[in-house]
């Protein structure tokens, strides 16, 4: 068993600017399945929202969100984020992150899809990446912080789950050493979920191989209310290219002046709403969807040739160069795009603390649902989100674990039982690509009952099969991830079922319209519930 006062599962935005503050409190173990850089973060390029340019105003911001996420944003949470947005962006800048400037030496901010201003602070298109690099060299190298690459958590650890008989107290985490093929107990006082999104469950994506729900399955399993799981992104200009499925066409482009266009060159987003190619993302993505149907295109294009060459190519070098690499010269042609899942925006129910209803177990960034998002995201206020909510979960935590009486009790070895080596890793990697095709096919951009019904039979077909034979053999990366998106799936597909309404991102054709009058709420899913 290792000990330690904090423990952080996830190496994002959220996690590790998590880490560096309560790393003055208390020892901290940070443990990632993969290597320390790969996470939802480290993919963003657009930027992060935040209220820093003359003429800009927290109301304006805070009513930008309001408007994008559909009646369902907890107005408190989203002002809270905005307005102390500055304040943690500041620190990332002080500890070296160097967001884009103009020739005046002033920010230069971006506008994005449903935005009012220009309040986007972004590192030309790899604002992610440059995050994600000051916060991990700041990490790696303080004393009190312990990174565990390779190191997969496959179950939260709870007083319950030990037979206390006083509450339900996190305590720490059971986690995978792939490297060594053995599982370690970890005993923290206060444990904290930053493991991002759920991407992967879906055939086309924009996240990476990480992105499987592991924190959204893992607190569901442990007890935790989980909201609103309905209300999946699908962000609207994923390239469209066998070799390059994941590379995503930021938004920021388009906030440059790009245009949305059919095969032959004709701009279409102007028919559906009044912001044109800078609607909201449901709206984008519903649009893109509705056109290729039509059409019986493949995909639709994304347009910035009528802009200066030098310009494209200072603004978005990333991905002017990874697309020329793919035989697409962005200034002169073109580029194809589909829609793929991007975000999702309900998750584990938290405060802005990153507070769950779990003691000692908090959740900050994707896998969080604090109420700011709502039905569906504003553009990049992801980022902020995370890096705001972590900070004041840094705050909660050192209290959490400066009230505690005692040390966490002793979590008991794992115990893999009469469990042999897996004879048939064929019946994973199956399982796998059904789930992912059906959720595509039938819990997609457009639903129905029917497709959620048939999703839901065969996705609660797999998990019996997959409950079996997670019991049946040793655990491995791949089966722990199979059985996260399976439970992942389920929860989409049930939430989804329960919302007879169309909002957001959730439309569906049986019932296109909004119901204020009985879906102005929240979807919850708790364990012993459903």
């Amino acid at each position: 068993m290792i000990e330690t006062d904090f423990l952080v599962i996830g190496t994002g935005i959220a996690g590790l600017s998590f880490a560096l503050k309560v790393a003055e409190h208390g020892r901290v173990a940070v443990v990632t399945k993969k290597e320390s850089a790969e996470s939802n973060t480290n993919r963003a390029q657009g930027g992060i929202a935040c209220v820093m340019g003359e003429g800009d105003t927290f109301d304006a911001h805070v009513r930008d969100t309001l408007a994008c996420g559909d009646g369902l944003c907890k107005e408190d949470a989203v002002r809270t984020i905005v307005t102390e947005g500055p304040a943690r962006v500041k620190e990332l800048m002080a500890l070296g992150v160097n967001f884009a400037r103009s020739k005046d030496g002033k920010l230069d901010l971006g506008r994005e899809g449903g935005h009012s201003a220009r309040r986007v602070l972004h590192a030309t298109d790899i604002t992610g990446r440059e995050i994600e690099r000051a916060l991990l060299a700041a990490a790696m190298k303080h004393p009190k912080i312990a990174i565990y690459e390779d190191y997969h958590a496959i179950d939260l650890v709870t007083t319950q789950k030990l037979g206390q008989p006083d509450g339900n107290r996190c305590v720490g985490a059971y986690v995978l050493d792939k490297r060594a093929h053995r599982v370690l107990a970890f005993s923290a006082r206060v444990t904290m979920l930053a493991t991002g999104g759920c991407g992967k469950v879906y055939l086309y994506t924009s996240n990476p191989d990480i992105a499987t729900g592991d924190g959204h399955a893992m607190a569901y399993r442990a007890g935790a209310v989980l909201r609103d799981m309905e209300f999946i992104q699908f962000h609207p200009t994923c390239f469209y290219h066998p070799q390059a499925r994941t590379f995503l066409i930021s938004e920021a482009v388009r906030g440059e002046g790009a245009q949305l266009v059919d095969k032959s060159g004709r701009e279409f987003m102007s028919k559906y709403h009044p912001m044109g190619a800078l609607a909201p993302r449901d709206i984008v993505a519903r649009a893109i969807d509705a056109e290729m149907k039509k059409t019986g295109a493949d995909c639709v294009f994304l347009d910035i040739t009528h802009k200066p060459a030098k310009f494209i190519i200072q603004r978005f070098p990333n991905i002017y160069e990874t697309l020329l690499r793919y035989g697409f010269d962005m200034t002169k042609e073109p580029v194809p795009v589909v829609p793929a899942a991007h975000y999702m925006c309900g998750g584990v129910v938290s405060d802005v603390d990153g507070a769950t209803d779990i003691d000692c177990l908090l959740a900050v960034g994707e896998v969080a649902c604090t109420g700011l998002h709502g039905a569906n995201r504003l553009a990049s206020n992801s980022l902020l989100e995370a890096v705001v909510v972590a900070h004041r979960a840094a705050q909660k935590a050192a209290a959490l674990a400066a009230a505690a009486t005692c040390a966490p009790p002793r979590i008991p070895d794992w115990q893999s039982g009469s469990a042999q080596d897996a004879d048939e890793l064929v019946v994973v990697s199956h399982n796998w690509d059904e789930i992912r095709r059906l959720m595509w096919d039938y819990v997609g951009i457009v639903r129905t009952d029917k497709r959620l019904q048939r999703a839901k039979a065969r996705i609660e077909n797999l998990q019996r099969e997959i409950l079996e034979y997670y019991w049946d053999f040793i655990v491995t990366a791949d089966l722990l991830e199979l059985r996260n998106i399976a439970l992942v799936a389920w929860l989409i597909i049930e939430s989804a079922l329960r919302r007879k309404e169309s909002r957001g991102l959730h439309y569906t054709l049986d019932y296109p319209q909004r119901d204020d009058a009985r879906f102005l709420k929240d979807t919850i899913l708790c364990r012993g519930e459903t």
